[in-house]
Order: structure tokens, then sequence, then C-alpha cells
């Protein structure tokens, strides 16, 4: 049985990566007939559930992979992102807050080797990225930000993988990390009004390019979306709640 068990279940991760998610949930949901044990089972799931809108079901399959491994970074980022779906706001807070105490947590490590070690990771996260590997792409730009947590172009890069996969909030928990880490991240601010635009969040935007204008008054890519931000037609079904 434990060999049909991991069959099943790398027949279900092939499926998964693949996004061939109704695959997926068929050959993972086999294993968890059988076992409990896999974190990353769990965090599939948890996925597959919140893709198909059962964020409940989602929210019990990312707190059981994190319980089996409290410091799964992916599975807790998957219940950041669904614990804001389910507006649970603190939730999503303490569980990221979580995520960023594990990635101190690296800090014993020689920095100069940290910095080392975190680049090649980013190096295979963007080979990754490239060709369309999102999962695999955000997993190794967060092993980099384990080791280098306070690096704010690796959370503008892994943002950047968030919203090409389709996770908007987590790309915005991102980009707001990095601008908290270096205010005067240029590219990083630019691309949180951007999706902070892309949210719904018009008012969220225009702080952040005006801050961007403030600081740089000759950036031409700001003061274009500013002046988007400025027509009342482009915003009129706009409001400043989220948007899907």
């Amino acid at each position: 049985m434990d060999d049909n068990i991991k069959q099943w279940a790398s027949i279900g991760r092939e499926h998964y990566e693949k996004r061939e998610y109704a695959k997926a949930e068929a050959f993972l949901s086999k294993v968890l007939e059988y076992s409990d044990g896999y974190a990353d089972v769990f965090n599939m799931m948890g996925v597959i559930h919140h893709d198909r809108g059962r964020l409940e079901s989602a929210r019990d399959s990312f707190e059981r992979a994190l319980a089996l491994n409290p410091q799964y970074t992916e599975a807790a980022l998957n219940l950041v992102v669904t614990y804001n779906d389910l507006k649970r706001y603190e939730d999503a807070q303490r569980v990221y807050q979580q995520v960023l105490s594990f990635a101190r947590a690296s800090e014993s490590i020689e920095p100069y080797a940290r910095g080392k070690i975190a680049n090649l990771h980013a190096e295979v996260a963007q080979a990754y990225f490239d060709v369309g590997m999102y999962h695999e792409a955000s997993q190794e730009y967060r092993r980099a930000i384990s080791l280098c947590p306070d690096f704010a172009d690796l959370r503008l890069k892994l943002a950047n993988v968030y919203r090409q996969w389709g996770e908007p909030v987590a790309a915005k928990l991102e980009l707001e990390e990095a601008v908290r880490i270096r205010p005067s991240y240029i590219s990083a601010r630019i691309s949180l009004g951007v999706l902070q635009m892309m949210l719904g969040h018009v008012r969220e935007a225009v702080e952040q390019w005006s801050e961007v204008v403030r600081r740089e008054p000759d950036n031409k890519a700001a003061q274009m979306y500013l002046r988007i931000a400025e027509d009342p037609a482009v915003f009129s079904n706009s409001s400043d709640s989220n948007v899907k």
C-alpha cells in the first residue's frame, strides 16, 4: 500500500504542476484516504480547493499542512491568502509574521555565505519562472528570502511570480514588505501601485506613485500612472474594495 500511496502522490503532483487540478485532485484525494502525513499533499489540495472557490476546505488543508510542518513557508503564505479571502485579516497578519520569523531564524549563517546561497536560489527561481513553472519558482525565491529576508529585490521578484500565477494578494504582501525594508525602492513602489490598482485600491495606488514622484520628480512611469488614475473614465467602476 505504501508504494501505491507514493505513486498516487507522484502522479497527483505531476498533474498539479501542470495545473490539471481535476486530475490532480483525484489522485491526491486517494492519498489522503490512506495517509494524512503528507504536508505537501495537503498544501496542493488547499490550492485546488482555493482555485475551486472552496475557501473553508482550502483553509483546513493549509492549516493541516502547517500542523505537519510548521515551517512550510509556501503553505503558510497560501493560508495568508486564504485568510484574506475569508476576511480574517488578523489571522492573515499573524501567519505572515510567522513566515517572517522563519526567515529570520537563518541568521546564524555567516552573512556572505547566506547571500551567495540566496543568489543561487534566485537564479534557479528565475530559470523556473522563465518557463512558466511558477510553483517551483516561488519555492526557490522563498528559500532565498529565508536566507536573506532583507533583500528587497528578492521580494519584488517573488511578487512578480505570484502576480503571474494569479495570486495578487500574496504579491501585494511581498511588495509591501519590500517597501517597508527599503522605502526608497522605486521599482517596488511602482509595482505595488500597479497591483493596488488591479485590486481596485485606487487611493493606495496613487499614494505609492505620488511617493515615487516625490522621491524622483522625473520618473516617467509614476507620472504616467498618476495621469491614468486621474482619469474618471478609467476607474468609473472601481472602488477601494478588492475586485477579482
